[in-house]
Order: C-alpha cells, then structure tokens, then sequence
C-alpha cells in the first residue's frame, strides 16, 4: 500500500506522518478484504445455514473497515467527532466479526484468518483513537 507515501505528500501534513494513521488505514482496508474473502468462502461451503450470521458480520464488518479507512486517508479539514466516532464503530464492528468468526475457525480456515485480521484492524483503530485531536495525522 501507499497511504504512508500519500499522507506525507499532501500539503497540509508535508511529510509530517503519524505512524498510527497509517497502520490503522492499512488495516482497515485489509481487514475490508479479508472480511469480503471471508464471507463469500463460507457462502461457498457446503452448509450455509449456521454460517448466515458470521457472513452478515463479515460484510458488515468489510463495509465499515472500508469507509473508515477511506475517512482515515482523507487530510483536509478533519473533523475529530467524525473520525472518533467511525473508530469506534470499526472497533465494534471489528469485535463482533472476530468473536463469531472464531465461533467458526475450528471448521473453517478462513473464518481463522479473518478473526485475526479483525482483531489486528481494532487494535490498529484503537491505537489511532488514542491520537485523534492530539499529534499530527
């Protein structure tokens, strides 16, 4: 990815990155993947049915890691309410992916995978939420 080179190179931050920033957009759009490749392996699996809520969460979870990554990158007259409050909500969001992907991991390698995915990306947003409307992004 190229957020770090994207972040440094527009004008309001010149060159000035906060490491944080760009970890928790990489999750983020990671953690979208991941949870996209998640819900449509299980939508591939033989029984789908005990699977339904799990592929619901995941792509809950792939939208909202999404638009908070896409909201994380954006530079311009950043707005902290906004930004905290799409952390928070990637976190829940993240919490409740992993916790039923991991109901599925003993079946399932990709449920595995994405609950590791999920909680990397809400330790990531965590550790940006600790940032918002202090350091420079």
């Amino acid at each position: 990815m190229h957020a770090r080179q994207m972040i440094s190179s527009h004008p309001r931050v010149r060159g000035q990155t906060n490491e944080a920033v760009t970890r928790c957009i990489e999750a983020c759009y990671d953690c979208a993947q991941t949870c996209t490749a998640c819900a449509d392996a299980s939508l591939g699996e033989t029984t789908i049915k005990p699977l339904l809520h799990c592929i619901r969460l995941n792509l809950d979870c792939a939208e909202i890691c999404a638009v908070t990554g896409s909201i994380a990158t954006r530079r311009t007259e950043t707005s902290d309410d906004v930004i905290r409050s799409v952390l928070e909500t990637c976190i829940v969001a993240c919490r409740a992916c992993a916790e039923e992907c991991r109901l599925h991991a003993g079946h399932h390698e990709h449920c595995r995978i994405c609950a590791e995915v999920c909680l990397a990306c809400m330790q990531a947003c965590h550790e940006e939420l600790q940032n918002v409307g202090g350091a420079l992004h």
